[in-house]
């Protein structure tokens, strides 16, 4: 998925789900655009939606009932350890993050390679994270936690890891001053390294920036806040206007906002299929 990615220049939306219906929303509006997407699970959403087995079987599910025919990848979304990982891939998980970033550079190698020896004996793709992509509650705004390029040639040639998501400027969540991406850089580390670049912290980048990261080899970004903050404020809207009480109304009301700004994020991204 992210190879044809790099090689045509485009980017791969990955989303962040949070429960069945965000889920459904994602899959069929993405196969009514016939593109492929990347579902993003992170270790609190895991927790939320009661585990790794209920979230491999829900997707599974959901793509056979719903027909679903476009390319899904089912992804951890920044795995802190070799444990949480190693339990999705064996749940049917079809590519992990295994973000160690916050070790040094050579335990983030030693953690990366463990998982990606697991990984690809099962057939299951590794991303895997250079320097820190924090978020704005970290106060990370300066340029110290960025990733270099010598570190980035260092991690990929000692784990062969299937993708990476280098730090340079992006942060988690909401930006309070715009974002600061690197781009120099970016492209270096694309064009050294065979592998796709992944962009965190995608929500809040200004347009332009976002085709420039893609021109400068970014094959696949992470979309979350984003879908958040329009589905919350259509079902706030929703609540203030009814006096709805079914849960299904409710979290329904906001169906059409999610489904609305995947459109102009695939646009966006140009991804194909």
């Amino acid at each position: 998925m992210l190879k044809k990615a790099k090689e045509n220049k485009y980017a791969v939306p990955h989303f962040n789900i949070n429960n069945l219906e965000w889920t459904k929303y994602i899959l069929e509006k993405c196969n009514e655009l016939n593109i492929p997407v990347i579902l993003g699970v992170s270790e609190s959403a895991i927790k939320y939606m009661g585990g790794v087995n209920v979230i491999s079987a829900m997707v599974k599910g959901l793509i056979q009932d719903l027909n679903i025919k476009i390319p899904v990848c089912l992804h951890v979304d920044h795995g802190k350890s070799k444990e949480v990982c190693i339990q999705a891939i064996d749940a049917g998980f079809t590519s992990v993050m295994i973000d160690a970033s916050a070790q040094e550079l050579p335990e983030n190698i030693k953690i990366t390679k463990e998982v990606v020896d697991y990984a690809h004996a099962k057939g299951v793709s590794v991303e895997a994270e250079v320097g820190h992509i924090g978020g704005t509650e970290d106060n990370i705004t300066g340029s110290n936690h960025n990733a270099t390029v010598e570190d980035c040639l260092t991690l990929y040639e000692n784990t062969k890891i299937d993708a990476l998501a280098p730090a340079l400027g992006s942060v988690h969540g909401f930006y309070q001053t715009e974002a600061n991406l690197d781009f120099i850089t970016m492209k270096e580390i694309n064009e050294k390294l065979p592998i796709p670049l992944v962009l965190h912290g995608g929500t809040g980048i200004p347009d332009e920036k976002i085709k420039k990261a893609i021109a400068c080899g970014i094959s696949k970004i992470n979309i979350n806040t984003e879908l958040q903050v329009v589905w919350a404020n259509a079902v706030r809207k929703f609540l203030n206007e009814t006096e709805a009480y079914d849960p299904r109304k409710i979290i329904g009301s906001g169906e059409k906002a999610i489904k609305d700004r995947i459109g102009q994020i695939v646009t966006l991204f140009q991804t194909k299929i």
